[in-house]
C-alpha cells in the first residue's frame, strides 16, 4: 500500500517521495541564489590579456607561435600586479623550511656521499636511471661560470631573435655555444635540426647533452652540435643557408687571423642580404686594422657592416654591445 498525501479537491494524488524531493530542490536552488548574491568575486585590476605585442613591428607575423618573443610592456606590469597583490616582499636569501633544504655545495655532498635522498642500490648499469648524470651537473654548478647571471641568456636570444625576425623555420649557427645559455632558447624556439653550434670545450659540450638537452626536455630537437676548433664548418654541410650565425663573446678570445679565416668561411652559408652575422662586446679583429682597411676587408669577403646596437637586461642592471653584418652579394 503506497503512502499518499492528503487528497486535493481535485482528487490528485501527491505521493511522499516526491514531495520530499521537490522540496529538496528548492531549498538547493535557494542557496546556491543567495550565495551568489552574497558572494562576488574580488575586483582585480590586473591585466589578464595582453594589449600589445611588445614588438615593434606589429605587423610581422614572422616570429613565431605566440605572436612575440619578449615581454611586453603590459606583461611587466601584469607580472607586478600579482607580487604586490599577494603582498609579497624580497626577503633575506636564506634556506627555507622544507624536507631538505640544502646549499648547491650541501646537495652536490648528499649526491656524492649519499646519492641523494632515495636512490635504487648497485650498479648504474642495472638501476633505472637512462642517462646518469654527474652531480656537478645536478646542482647546476655551471650556471655560475659565467661573469653574469645565467638568465642573461635569454636576454641575448630575444635580441638576436627579434633583429631578424627569426621563425621557428630559420636556420641558426652560433659560434661557441658553450653549455647552452643562450642557445636552449633558440633550440627549444626552432625546428628541429635547425640549431647548429661549433664548441671546442670538452667540458661545456658534456654539460650540454648530459645536462641541459635531457633537463629542459630539448632532445627530440635534435641539434647539431659539433666539437672543433681553428672556424673549421665543414661537419654542418653546405645544403642550408643560415638566417643567423653570431657569437658571443668569443671572437675576445680568438686570434684576428682566425677571426678572419672564419668571416671567410661563412659569408658564404649566409643567406645573401636578409641573413645577419652578430658579434658581441667589440670587434677589434676589424678596428685594429683601421677603419678604410677594415671596410676593404669586408667588402673582398663580400661583407657589409650595418652598425652597433645594445640591448638591456630584463632582470639585472647591465646592457650587451652587439656589432652587425650581412653579406651584402651573392
Amino acid at each position: 500500500m503506497a503512502l499518499s498525501s492528503a487528497t486535493s479537491p481535485k482528487g490528485v494524488v501527491i505521493s511522499v517521495p516526491v514531495l520530499v524531493l521537490s522540496v529538496a530542490t528548492a531549498a538547493i536552488f535557494f542557496f546556491f541564489l543567495l550565495s551568489s548574491l552574497s558572494s562576488s568575486p574580488p575586483p582585480c585590476s590586473c591585466p589578464t590579456t595582453p594589449i600589445s605585442t611588445g614588438y615593434s613591428r606589429t605587423d610581422d607575423k614572422s616570429i613565431g607561435f605566440s605572436g612575440r618573443i619578449s615581454a611586453s610592456k603590459e606583461d611587466i606590469d601584469w607580472v607586478k600586479c600579482q607580487i604586490d597583490a599577494n603582498g609579497l616582499h624580497m626577503a633575506e636569501n636564506v634556506l627555507r623550511k622544507g624536507i631538505n633544504p640544502r646549499t648547491r655545495e650541501q646537495q652536490l655532498q648528499d649526491l656524492l656521499q649519499f646519492k641523494g635522498i632515495s636512490h635504487y642500490e648497485g650498479e648504474e648499469g642495472k638501476n633505472h636511471t637512462a642517462l646518469p648524470c654527474p652531480g656537478e651537473l645536478l646542482v647546476e654548478q655551471h650556471h655560475s661560470n659565467y661573469g653574469e647571471p645565467w638568465a642573461g641568456g635569454r636576454d641575448v636570444f630575444e635580441f638576436l631573435a627579434e633583429s631578424i625576425h627569426l621563425t621557428p623555420d630559420s636556420r641558426v649557427l652560433e659560434i661557441g655555444c658553450g653549455t647552452l645559455r643562450v642557445g636552449s632558447h633558440f633550440i627549444r624556439y626552432l625546428n628541429p635540426t635547425h640549431f647548429h653550434c661549433l664548441e671546442r670545450d670538452e667540458l661545456s659540450l658534456m654539460t650540454a647533452f648530459r645536462y641541459e638537452l635531457p633537463s629542459q626536455g630539448l632532445l627530440h630537437k635534435r641539434p647539431l652540435i659539433v666539437r672543433g676548433d681553428d672556424m673549421d664548418f665543414s661537419k654542418f654541410g653546405s645544403e642550408d643557408l643560415y638566417d643567423l650565425i653570431y657569437a658571443s663573446a668569443v671572437f675576445l678570445h680568438i686570434p684576428d687571423k682566425l677571426v678572419w679565416v672564419g668571416l671567410e668561411r661563412l659569408v658564404n652559408r649566409l643567406k645573401p642580404l636578409e641573413g645577419r652575422i652578430f658579434v658581441s662586446h667589440n670587434i677589434k679583429f676589424c678596428s685594429r686594422l683601421g677603419g678604410e682597411e677594415c671596410t676593404r676587408r669586408l667588402n673582398h669577403l663580400g661583407m657589409e657592416y650595418l652598425g652597433k646596437h645594445t640591448h638591456d637586461s630584463l632582470l639585472f642592471n647591465h646592457y650587451e654591445i652587439w656589432y652587425e653584418f650581412r653579406r651584402s652579394k651573392l
